[in-house]
């Protein structure tokens, strides 16, 4: 699993406290990351971000991505969606018929080449918290995806469980809420 840690400054990826991680802090938690087994990839700017996510991508791959406020504002799914460099699952999952096709959706989302997403916290420790109201994009992170790739912002950085799931209840459901209401009229929740 390959994790970006980046800074990405927009109001509405706020950290819990105002004061971004200094470099000394994230190189701790990058460090802490690959103890586990991740590959960590430090990214200075969202430009460089989307940068890295690009060259790590082969021509042609099977690229799905979880919703991700991270992703769309590096660019990183503009970017992938006009590049015309890869086969997109959200698109074709979105023109596949529910009632139908249910269990090809089902593999589709939890089983392709490369999953790219992000977490809602990363703890000092290199602990990924991600929550999700359907959960759809859990069993790619988990071990379905050949590849997953994780966009994290320095602000996701907290001190430790307690301090992630409080960021996931106070700032990432509020704002995850906002955006299923307004794309699907109904709310958002953790499940």
């Amino acid at each position: 699993m390959t994790t970006t840690l980046t800074p990405v400054a927009d109001d509405r990826l706020g950290a819990l406290n105002a004061t971004l991680p200094d470099d000394d802090h994230v190189e701790r938690v990058a460090a802490a990351l690959r103890q586990r087994g991740f590959t960590v990839l430090r990214a200075r700017t969202g430009d460089e971000a989307r940068t890295l996510v690009l060259d790590l991508l082969p021509d042609g791959a099977h690229v799905h991505q979880g919703s991700s406020l991270t992703l769309e504002l590096t660019g990183i799914t503009a970017a992938l969606e006009a590049s015309g460099r890869f086969e997109l699952v959200r698109p074709r999952l979105r023109r596949m018929d529910r009632a139908t096709e249910a269990d090809r959706i089902r593999i589709e989302n939890a089983a392709p080449e490369v999953m790219l997403g992000s977490v809602h916290a990363v703890t000092d420790a290199g602990s990924l918290l991600a929550a999700s109201y359907t959960g759809s994009q859990l069993p790619a992170y988990a071990a379905g995806a050949g590849r997953v790739i994780l966009v994290v912002g320095t602000q996701k950085i907290v001190a430790d469980l307690e301090a992630g799931l409080r960021r996931i209840e106070e700032h990432a459901l509020p704002l995850e809420d906002s955006r299923a209401w307004n794309t699907y009229g109904t709310h958002s929740g953790l499940s």
